[in-house]
């Protein structure tokens, strides 16, 4: 089950951060992050959740993660990477509102693997937002960027993980933020009064 905490107060789309997870909190791999012990997050984007959160962002995550259906791990391992990544972040000061994710391969059909919207769709049910429209959506891939405007949000591709592929295999990027970290996006948004 993906982690959720129900909010109380509306959420403003445009105070909303949607991230992906592999290359833009923890370092991404090829061969998949398969257990918590490859789950190695960028120090910098543990501390950029945070002062989201403080500057009165709230911040979830959409991630795929075809390395269940595939067979390299499983629900529980995936738990167990979300629950430190939750604890590091509270251990911040921080925390991070919903935890979506796709447990499917690139062939199952899903309605909810990026580039799809569907995580995205879940989380803004999930926060009981009426529209993503003006949210945010933070990756380092073109799925992820796709995903987010497809349901409005504005897009920002970090250079870590896939970013900088991302970056150099594609030119129709005009209307997306590029920064080189989660954390310089974060200092800059928190700017952004």
């Amino acid at each position: 089950m993906p982690l959720s905490n129900k909010h109380s107060l509306k959420i403003r789309p445009n105070k909303l951060v949607i991230l992906d997870r592999d290359g833009v909190i923890n370092h991404d791999s090829d061969a998949y992050i398969k257990s918590l012990e490859e789950w190695v997050p960028y120090p910098s984007a543990i501390d950029a959740i945070a002062q989201l959160n403080k500057a009165g962002y709230t911040v979830a995550i959409a991630t795929n993660q075809s390395g269940i259906a595939r067979g390299y791990y499983d629900e529980t391992t995936l738990q167990s990477m979300h629950d430190r990544l939750t604890e590091l972040v509270e251990a911040k000061g921080g925390r991070i509102a919903h935890i979506a994710y796709c447990p499917h391969g690139p062939d199952d059909q899903c309605a909810c693997r990026k580039p799809l919207p569907g995580l995205l769709l879940q989380i803004q049910q999930q926060l009981g937002m009426d529209s993503l429209t003006g949210s945010w959506m933070v990756g380092d891939s073109l799925r992820d960027l796709k995903a987010g405007e497809s349901v409005g949000c504005r897009s920002v591709l970090v250079r870590t993980g896939k970013g900088e592929k991302t970056l150099a295999s594609h030119t129709n990027l005009e209307n997306t933020l590029v920064y080189p970290d989660l954390a310089a996006f974060a200092d800059w948004l928190c700017q952004q009064r």
